[in-house]
C-alpha cells in the first residue's frame, strides 16, 4: 500500500514538472530574445558613438586604436611594452588616433608621458588621448580576499564597460591581461581584438599546486591542510580555466611574451593560428654602453634586484638568501656586500609589502646591508646596474623577466629562478657559453651567490660577455618588428 501511494506521488510530481516545461521554455525563450534585442540595441548605439569619435575635424575618418592598461603609470616591464608598442604603431600608422584607458586618476596625461620618459627613456612622437577610469578599485586584489581571480575578472568587466562607454575604438588591445574585457569590446563594441599576454590569469601550474596541496602565495596553508577545501578550490580553478579559455578565444591576434606563456595560452585559449611569441622590449642598447671591465668604483660587491613589489616576485626569498650569504661571508671572509632592491610601487598594497620587507630585514639583523629604491629614474637604475656584480631574480614561473635581461645587458652575473621564461628563453647557453645561473631554494641561492663571488674576475667576465651577446634578440628594435608584424591583420 505504501509503495503504491509513493508511486502515485512520484507520478503526480512528474506530471506537475511536465506541466511547467512548456511555460518555462516560453519564458526562457522570451527572456533570451529580450536580452538579445537589448544587447543588439547597445551595440548599435555604440557603433554610432564609434562613428562620431572616428571622424576628425576635416570630416575624414580616422582609425581609433585603444590600449587597456589601468596601471599605465607603473614602472614595470608591462608598461615598457605599452610605450614601445605605442611608439612603434605611431611610426607606422601616424594618421591613427591612439587612446590609453588608465585608472591613474591622480596624475595628468602629461605627467604619465613624462614618467614613461624618465623611467624607460621612451618619448612618443604623436599625441595620446588618456581615458581616465574611476572604477579601477574593482580590479584591486585587496578587494577580494577570497575568490580573488573571479572577483578581479568580474571587476574587469565593469571597468571595461566604463572604458567602452567613454570611447569606442576600432582596434582594442588588452596589454595588461584583462581577458574578460575582450568579449565586451568584440561583441558590443564591434572592435577588432588584440591581446598581449604577459602572464595567463590561470595556468596548469597553478592547477598542479592546488592538486598537489602545495603552499603558495595563491594557495593558503589552511587550504592545503584540508582535502575538502583543496578539492573545492580545484573545481573552482578548473571552471575558471574553462571560462578563461572562452573569453581569450575572442582575440583576433594574440601575442605572448615567452615560450612558457605560449604553452599555457595554447592549452587554454586554443587559438594557435593567430598566436605568436613577441619577446618584450628591453632597453639593452642603453645598458650595453656600460663597460664590462673596470665596472666597480667601490670596494666589495653590490647585489641588485629589479622588479615591481608584487607578492609573486618573492622578494622575501632574496632577503632570506642574502642573510644566509652574509653568514657565509663571516665564515669565509668575503668582501663587504650590499643588497639593493629596485622596483615600482603601484598602490598602497605594494607600499605595505615594502614595509614588510624592511621589517623582515630588521628581524634578520641585516637592515644595514639592504636598501630599497622605489620608482627611481632610469639614470639611477642604470647607475646601480653599472656597479652591481650579481643581478637577482626569485619569481617562480616568471612569464618572461625583463629585469633579468636588463641585468645581463648591463654586465651583471644573473642569478634567476629555475623556472618559467628565465629558464626556457633567457638564461640559456649562447654558442655553448654560460650566460648565468639558476636556483630555487634559499640555500640554493645563497650557495650560488657565494660561488659567483668566489669566482675569478676573468671567469665572471666570460659569463658576462656571453650573457651580453645573447640579449640582442630582446632589443626594442626586435620587439617593434615582431609586434608590428603580429598586429598587421588588425589594421586591414
Amino acid at each position: 500500500m505504501a509503495t503504491t501511494k509513493g508511486g502515485w506521488y512520484l507520478c503526480e510530481l512528474l506530471r506537475f514538472f511536465y506541466s511547467l516545461f512548456l511555460p518555462g521554455l516560453t519564458v526562457c525563450g522570451t527572456l533570451c530574445v529580450c536580452l538579445f534585442i537589448i544587447l543588439w540595441g547597445i551595440r548599435l548605439l555604440l557603433q554610432r558613438k564609434k562613428a562620431s569619435v572616428s571622424t576628425s575635424k576635416n570630416e575624414k575618418k580616422q582609425m581609433v586604436v585603444a590600449f587597456f592598461h589601468p596601471y599605465c603609470n607603473a614602472g614595470g616591464g608591462g608598461e615598457r611594452v605599452l610605450w614601445c608598442a605605442l611608439r612603434a604603431l605611431q611610426k607606422k600608422y601616424p594618421e591613427a588616433v591612439y587612446v590609453v584607458y588608465t585608472g591613474d586618476v591622480n596624475v595628468s596625461g602629461q605627467q604619465i608621458l613624462e614618467g614613461a620618459f624618465r623611467r624607460f627613456n621612451i618619448r612618443l612622437t604623436h599625441p595620446v588621448k588618456f581615458v581616465f577610469l574611476r572604477k579601477r578599485y574593482l580590479v584591486e586584489d585587496s578587494l577580494y580576499p577570497h575568490f580573488t581571480l573571479l572577483g578581479q575578472s568580474l571587476g574587469s568587466i565593469l571597468l571595461g564597460w566604463e572604458a567602452l562607454m567613454q570611447c569606442v575604438p576600432d582596434i582594442y588591445i588588452d596589454s595588461m591581461g584583462y581577458a574578460f574585457t575582450l568579449p565586451l569590446f568584440k561583441y558590443l563594441g564591434g572592435c577588432r581584438i588584440g591581446s598581449y599576454v604577459h602572464y595567463p590569469t590561470i595556468s596548469t601550474d597553478m592547477l598542479s599546486v592546488v592538486k598537489n596541496q602545495n603552499v603558495g602565495f595563491n594557495n593558503a596553508a589552511f587550504i592545503t591542510r584540508n582535502p575538502l577545501l583543496s578539492k573545492v578550490k580545484l573545481i573552482y580553478y578548473y571552471l575558471f580555466a574553462f571560462v578563461y579559455g572562452l573569453v581569450g578565444s575572442c582575440s583576433d591576434v594574440v601575442m605572448v611574451n615567452s615560450s612558457w606563456t605560449l604553452n599555457h595560452i595554447l592549452s587554454l585559449w586554443k587559438v594557435g593560428n593567430c598566436t605568436n611569441i613577441v619577446y618584450p622590449p628591453c632597453d639593452v642598447q642603453t645598458f650595453l654602453e656600460i663597460p664590462l671591465r673596470d665596472k666597480k668604483t667601490t670596494p666589495g660587491h653590490l647585489l641588485v634586484s629589479i622588479g615591481q613589489f608584487r607578492p609573486e616576485k618573492n622578494h622575501p626569498l632574496q632577503i632570506k638568501a642574502f642573510a644566509k650569504l652574509l653568514n657565509k661571508k663571516v665564515a669565509e671572509s668575503l668582501p663587504p656586500l650590499k643588497l639593493v632592491l629596485i622596483g615600482g610601487c603601484r598602490n598602497q598594497d605594494d607600499e605595505l609589502r615594502v614595509n614588510q620587507l624592511r621589517r623582515l630585514s630588521e628581524d634578520l639583523g641585516i637592515q644595514e646591508d639592504v636598501e630599497f629604491k622605489i620608482n627611481i629614474p632610469f639614470d639611477e637604475l642604470k647607475n646601480y646596474l653599472s656597479e652591481a656584480t650579481i643581478g637577482l631574480h626569485t619569481m617562480w614561473n616568471e612569464h618572461f623577466g625583463i629585469g633579468v635581461v636588463e641585468c645581463m645587458a648591463a654586465g651583471t652575473v644573473i642569478l634567476a629562478h629555475n623556472s618559467g621564461g628565465p629558464k626556457l628563453d633567457i638564461v640559456v647557453p649562447h654558442h655553448g657559453g654560460r650566460t648565468g645561473f639558476l636556483a630555487e631554494s634559499e640555500d640554493g641561492y645563497a650557495e650560488t651567490m657565494a660561488h659567483i663571488l668566489s669566482m675569478s674576475e676573468e671567469k665572471r667576465l666570460q659569463i658576462r660577455s656571453s650573457a651580453r651577446a645573447s640579449v640582442s634578440r630582446f632589443s626594442d628594435q626586435e620587439f617593434e618588428l615582431a609586434f608590428l608584424s603580429s598586429v598587421e591583420n588588425l589594421f586591414k
